[in-house]
């Protein structure tokens, strides 16, 4: 470990339970909680469906996993919109056809528990679901990455036809068609200076379909370019405020101001590094070594069955991910209070990126801990209308929204690529 590591650590302190522990749940944060409609943007938990062969029926077996139908449950979690994310580097030139893996382990999983899961296709879906004596999980697909659908608005349509419900224009990689935000500084990538004439296509697409944008990981260029083309309101999946953490994956507040203007909604990312400055720091101080030693697993690993190298490369990024000590619940609020007060109470919800990351906030171990959220709203002044509307309200009348201007455009494509 080198002395910039150290030094943040001591700064940070040694252990997790230095920070104060949440509040407990009060009756009324609880009975507030489970009346309302929760949804989550963003859980990646079809990675370990696919690469461990995860039942979403039990716990995970590591023990490291944020989401299953028990916890989901104890949450009161209505409807999760389940990432379907392709590694570019390991996949180049059969994007789709792992998408399509992906997609069919969702739909597996809905198939295996029809009990307690339902494939959500539209905002009626989301409703029915929870209206039943016997509550479902709302399960819907979101692509996260437009390169999945390899330059082919053909693709784009069957992911519609096979539930997929939005698209997360990039990834962390810059596509042919759209500038990310993650490799936006690197000298070596080809960038376009933000959405391509294709890319605008994508989004028109999109908006006759009544696929939701999301503009979470795409370049500020990309994001103001797709705001200037898209008729629906977009969504930013799962993003927080940079002016508390400044880190690039962040929406600025002319950003926040934005999406508002757009009568959109921006749904705050659970990330520690991404809430939390000092741990973004930290986190990113001992980039060199995390990167060299997770290099070493996947090399140790290289020969290895898919779910032992799965396993190993997580069990890896949760040790790295767990030296620095996680940041109270107070950081993900204050980027949801923060929001609020930029864009407004209706432009704000819940994309806990779930499964996806190694690090959240104290209490929040699972997703099981969404009424600690409620609760600490509640302490801060929420009424249960706006709590509501937070929680998953504003996402559900962007959904409306959406397909109310998909209604509008329908007609056969006027563009065949």
């Amino acid at each position: 470990m080198n002395r910039s590591v150290l030094a943040a650590l001591v700064v940070l302190g040694t252990s997790p339970s230095l920070a104060a522990e949440p509040a407990p749940v009060s009756a009324k944060a609880r009975a507030i909680h489970d009346s309302a409609l929760i949804i989550d943007t963003h859980v990646d938990t079809p990675l370990r469906m696919l690469n461990e062969g995860f039942d979403v029926g039990s716990k995970p077996p590591n023990g490291q996993g944020h989401l299953d139908l028990t916890r989901a449950r104890e949450g009161n979690l209505g409807a999760a919109f389940f990432s379907i994310w392709v590694e570019p580097k390991e996949y180049a030139g059969r994007y789709t056809h792992q998408a399509l893996r992906i997609i069919d382990s969702v739909h597996t999983a809905v198939e295996r528990h029809p009990d307690q899961m339902v494939l959500a296709l539209s905002s009626k879906d989301i409703v029915a679901a929870r209206s039943g004596k016997q509550k479902k999980l709302a399960t819907l697909l979101g692509v996260e990455g437009g390169h999945a659908i390899q330059n082919d608005l053909g693709v784009l349509r069957d992911f519609y036809r096979l539930g997929v419900r939005y698209m997360t224009l990039t990834w962390s990689n810059t596509n042919e068609w759209a500038d990310s935000s993650g490799d936006i500084t690197d000298t070596t990538v080809k960038h376009h200076d933000g959405l391509t004439d294709f890319g605008r296509d994508v989004v028109r697409e999109m908006n006759r379909l009544g696929m939701l944008v999301d503009v979470s990981h795409v370049s500020d260029k990309t994001f103001f370019d797709t705001l200037k083309v898209t008729r629906a309101p977009v969504i930013a999946s799962h993003s927080s405020a940079r002016a508390l953490t400044d880190h690039p994956r962040n929406m600025t507040d002319e950003m926040l101001k934005a999406v508002a203007a757009n009568r959109g909604v921006v749904m705050v990312n659970f990330f520690s590094a991404f809430v939390d400055d000092d741990y973004r720091k930290a986190y990113a101080a001992m980039s060199a070594e995390r990167g060299a030693a997770l290099a070493a697993v996947e090399a140790k690993h290289k020969n290895s069955d898919p779910v032992t190298r799965f396993r190993a490369q997580s069990q890896a990024g949760w040790e790295w991910a767990a030296k620095v000590p996680r940041p109270p619940l107070k950081a993900v609020i204050d980027h949801i209070d923060h929001i609020a007060k930029v864009a407004g109470v209706d432009h704000v919800g819940l994309g806990s990126d779930f499964d996806g990351i190694n690090s959240a906030p104290q209490g929040l171990d699972s997703v099981a801990d969404l009424p600690r959220i409620t609760e600490a709203l509640l302490a801060r002044g929420y009424t249960r209308e706006q709590l509501h509307k937070i929680l998953g309200g504003n996402l559900l009348r962007v959904f409306r929204d959406a397909e109310a201007v998909s209604r509008e455009l329908r007609s056969p494509p006027s563009v065949q690529r």
